[in-house]
């Protein structure tokens, strides 16, 4: 018994189209999708954000130089006050000394006390004057005695005449006796003098010896008056100094208490440039980002565009054939928008820098 098979067959065209639409299905099926072309990137930090990282770590403990450098000014300071302290110290002696100096002076104007002679005066003067006397009284009682013998080989002895010589002869010995001892105290008071006088020449190196006890009186006067002036003003430059090592001490003082403000503003003004740094290098960073993926958005449309195309000419090959199942239907899961991503990831970047402040 024969069979008798009847099958509907599609037209001719429509036949075709199934058979084109296979064999593209089959070659384009069969090249697998390079996914390494669309794969998700991270753009790399950007040199500002490395930057502000990098000032970030420098500026931990970057105002300690700032408050050693206060600490060395306020020691120098001090050592300046008490330099200072040590001047004025100085500068009172040399006073105190312009005092004493004064005071030599009216104490050597002048004519000279027996106490300043009597300094200068010879240790033996007066064993001198005693033994010049003695031998003076013994040659007078020598030449009284020739009197008194030759008044008595003429046999006047204890006559008027006799006792009127004796008597003349004692009185004008008394006399030479009085000039020979005043004379010898002259001598004596001008050696002490010459003395003095000699020893003010050693001491102020006055050179020569001046014709007048009170000329060279006067000259010492005037060169210790010129010592005390000059020490007068040494008194007053050390003051001064003492003045000007004073000053310097509070200009270290406040070179110090600068340094110390600026060591506390130092912090401030660097988290201000970090937050700067970061904020332009995440704007940076996310634009790269966004062109990624707007990149790799790119490359995944065009490596999935054949399959999409195959997709939509397989419904319309599937809708000509009517009633044809397994119709293929292609879905894509749309990205993020790249520009919202990047500014979604710069403000997220900027909140952290700005933390920072």
């Amino acid at each position: 018994m024969s069979v008798t098979t009847t099958r509907t067959l599609p037209a001719q065209f429509i036949e075709d189209l199934g058979k084109d639409y296979a064999r593209q299905l089959t070659a384009t099926t069969a090249i697998p999708v390079d996914t390494s072309k669309f794969a998700p990137t991270v753009a790399a930090q950007d040199a500002l954000q490395t930057q502000a990282a990098t000032l970030a770590g420098s500026g931990v403990g970057s105002f300690a130089p700032f408050i050693q450098a206060a600490q060395q000014r306020d020691i120098a300071a001090g050592q300046q006050a008490a330099a200072a302290q040590q001047r004025l110290g100085d500068a009172g002696q040399t006073l105190g000394g312009v005092a004493t100096t004064l005071s030599g002076i009216a104490g050597l104007t002048g004519a000279p006390t027996a106490a300043q002679t009597q300094a200068f005066t010879s240790p033996f003067q007066q064993q001198v004057i005693d033994t010049t006397l003695a031998e003076f009284d013994r040659q007078r009682a020598i030449n009284e005695q020739n009197i008194r013998d030759q008044q008595a080989s003429l046999g006047a002895l204890g006559s008027g005449r006799a006792g009127v010589q004796l008597s003349e002869f004692q009185t004008q010995s008394g006399r030479d006796r009085a000039a020979l001892e005043a004379q010898l105290r002259q001598q004596g008071f001008q050696q002490a003098q010459a003395a003095r006088q000699q020893d003010i020449q050693n001491r102020f190196g006055l050179g020569q010896a001046q014709s007048g006890l009170g000329q060279q009186q006067l000259g010492l006067g005037q060169a210790q008056a010129g010592l005390g002036q000059a020490q007068a003003g040494i008194a007053g430059q050390q003051a001064g100094l003492g003045q000007q090592q004073l000053g310097l001490g509070q200009f270290e003082m406040g070179r110090g208490q600068f340094q110390t403000g600026l060591a506390s503003q130092v912090p401030g003004l660097q988290r201000a440039d970090i937050s700067t740094l970061g904020q332009v290098g995440a704007a940076q960073q996310a634009q790269r980002q966004a062109v990624l993926d707007a990149q790799r958005q790119a490359a995944r449309t065009a490596a999935y565009e054949p399959l999409e195309r195959l997709g939509f000419f397989g419904s319309g090959v599937t809708g000509l054939m009517g009633g044809y199942p397994g119709q293929f239907q292609f879905g894509s899961t749309p990205a993020a928008d790249p520009l919202q991503t990047a500014l979604g990831l710069g403000t997220g970047l900027a909140g952290i820098f700005g933390a920072l402040r």
